[in-house]
């Protein structure tokens, strides 16, 4: 690998931000990018809800509910580091998205809100790291409103997400007793004005030794002794910062601030470029991909149709995983066994962007699709066969029949169905009995946005009610003959996704146990990989 390569891939920080809706995560986002010098002007949970929506959430329907319903992806430059951060959904009927961006990432911002603690969202999310052993930083969020006790809320992750925590910062009381924050990582004080831009103040004042006397001038003596006594129980209680246990995914770096006041946002981007993994290597079949490599790999892990209204287009998000990507390149498309030009790659802000020329390991870079790539998508310069894997298909919880309002429309709706399923906003189903499409989601919001985006994007008024599903399998056998045996005798429960790969499609939880213990011959399959 050139030097030049080797430099821009140890610069690259790629990393998603998870936590559960309403922890403050769109507000962090906008504000690192503010540190970043990306954006002049950050919304607020407020304004976006009334006209100045947050950068990062484009969608019309984001806009009108205030919450973030795509993965948006942002690239910005900090210090000597480029950064991709990777937005991702935190309303809970968005996860199998989310799951996916987590599958591009070297590693993880988990925000939590201090008020509320663990929330079920991030224990799903954190289950998603723990399964691809993803490094994790922690943001406690919201400091200046009222909440739980930092040793309580340290507990409580410790407990319930199964991660030691580190303290590498402390905060100096809370709501309205919340006087700042005390950076153990650089042995920095940072006090905290409610109303002002904490942005100006970012420096903080060198406090080196929690002993000194201007500790007290600048606290007050009650509350710099509750923070050196807090500090001392840490220091007895905690174990110390591990870098080689946070790279393994066994503890967690933490942080605490206030992101609608810009406060601990830039200590915490401060430690974030120092600590968080440059990208590594990749699971891949036949062998692990490494950057260092001087053939260009890289996996698609998103599709989104329409960014761009006027357009009509669609956007293959692609994670870049060796080699030095270089505009109008030839790269082999592995599925299809063909090769294609890369002319017109993009690089993202938000909904901004911007043609890229060259591009590194670990950056996430736009490809132009007309309907030919697909999640999971492996592009190569490579003369092995190379496959990226580990992009997840999750089977659906929910389901919902299509009503189509026009019936001259068929041909659009099987269309704008066919590419939402490619790119994993909703699954598709086509029972063998019968015509109807069946939606699958692992969130019921994830139908309503479907029919906002049918009619929006294609022009279909569709509308959907429920149906007697409650669980589905793939399903698959090492003889022909038991899976046909199988279709047979459960026809009316049988259907084909979008990539025609066969499902069962049970009333019930209790009826696929059931099911499956009739046909132990079968494999029923709750996730499926990207062909």
């Amino acid at each position: 690998m050139s030097n030049k390569v080797a430099q821009e891939t140890a610069s690259r920080r790629t990393f998603g931000i998870i936590s559960h809706p309403d922890a403050g995560k769109t507000t962090l986002t906008e504000k690192l990018l503010l540190f970043g010098g990306a954006i002049q002007l950050a919304g607020s949970v407020k304004a976006r809800k009334a006209s100045t929506h947050a950068l990062s959430d484009w969608m019309s329907i984001e806009q009108e509910r205030g919450i973030s319903v795509t993965s948006s992806v942002m690239q910005f430059f900090y210090r000597d580091y480029t950064v991709n951060l990777l937005d991702t959904p935190g309303h809970q009927d968005f996860s199998e998205d989310t799951y996916r961006v987590l599958t591009a990432v070297d590693s993880a911002l988990m925000v939590i809100d201090h008020a509320k603690g663990v929330e079920p969202q991030t224990e799903k999310l954190m289950e998603v790291c723990r399964m691809r052993n993803t490094p994790v930083v922690t943001f406690i969020n919201k400091l200046d409103r009222e909440g739980m006790d930092p040793l309580d809320i340290l507990a409580q992750i410790e407990d319930k997400l199964q991660i030691e925590c580190v303290p590498l910062s402390w905060p100096v009381g809370m709501g309205k007793q919340f006087k700042g924050v005390y950076d153990i990582y650089r042995g920095q004080l940072h006090l905290f004005t409610p109303g002002r831009d904490s942005q100006a103040d970012a420096d903080g004042v060198m406090i080196k030794d929690v002993n000194d006397p201007r500790l007290d001038e600048l606290l007050g003596g009650s509350a710099a002794d509750k923070l050196r006594e807090d500090l001392e129980l840490l220091a007895g209680a905690a174990n110390p910062y591990d870098h080689q246990e946070f790279l393994k995914a066994s503890q967690t770096p933490v942080f605490f601030g206030s992101a609608i006041n810009n406060f601990g946002v830039k200590e915490l981007l401060d430690a974030f470029v120092e600590l968080a993994p440059a990208p590594g290597c990749r699971s891949a079949e036949p062998r692990p991909v490494c950057p260092d490599e001087e053939s260009f790999a890289g996996f698609t892990f998103k599709v989104q149709a329409n960014m761009n209204p006027a357009h009509r287009d669609r956007i293959a998000f692609f994670r870049i995983c060796s080699g030095k990507f270089q505009r109008g390149m030839k790269v082999r498309h592995q599925r299809l066994g063909k090769e294609v030009m890369l002319n017109n790659a993009t690089i993202f802000m938000a909904q901004d962007r911007a043609n890229v020329e060259e591009a590194y390991p670990g950056d996430i870079i736009g490809i132009h699709n007309h309907g030919t790539i697909k999640i999971g998508d492996t592009f190569t310069t490579a003369k092995d066969e190379l496959r990226f894997t580990g992009i997840p298909n999750f089977a659906p919880e929910h389901f919902r029949r299509v009503l189509l309002k026009n019936p001259l429309k068929a041909k659009q709706l099987s269309k704008g169905l066919l590419q939402l399923a490619e790119e994993g906003a909703v699954q598709v189903f086509r029972p063998l009995q019968g015509g109807d499409f069946i939606l699958g989601a692992v969130g019921v919001l994830q139908f309503e946005v479907t029919v906002a985006r049918l009619k929006a994007e294609y022009g279909v008024e569709a509308d959907y009610e429920p149906v007697a599903y409650g669980a589905a399998r793939w399903v698959s056998a090492d003889d022909r003959k038991t899976l046909e045996e199988f279709r047979a005798k459960n026809w009316n429960n049988m259907a084909l996704d979008a990539e025609e790969h066969l499902t069962f499609l049970s009333e019930s939880p209790w009826m696929l146990s059931r099911t499956m213990e009739m046909f132990p011959r079968v494999t029923f399959h709750k996730t499926r990989e990207h062909s």
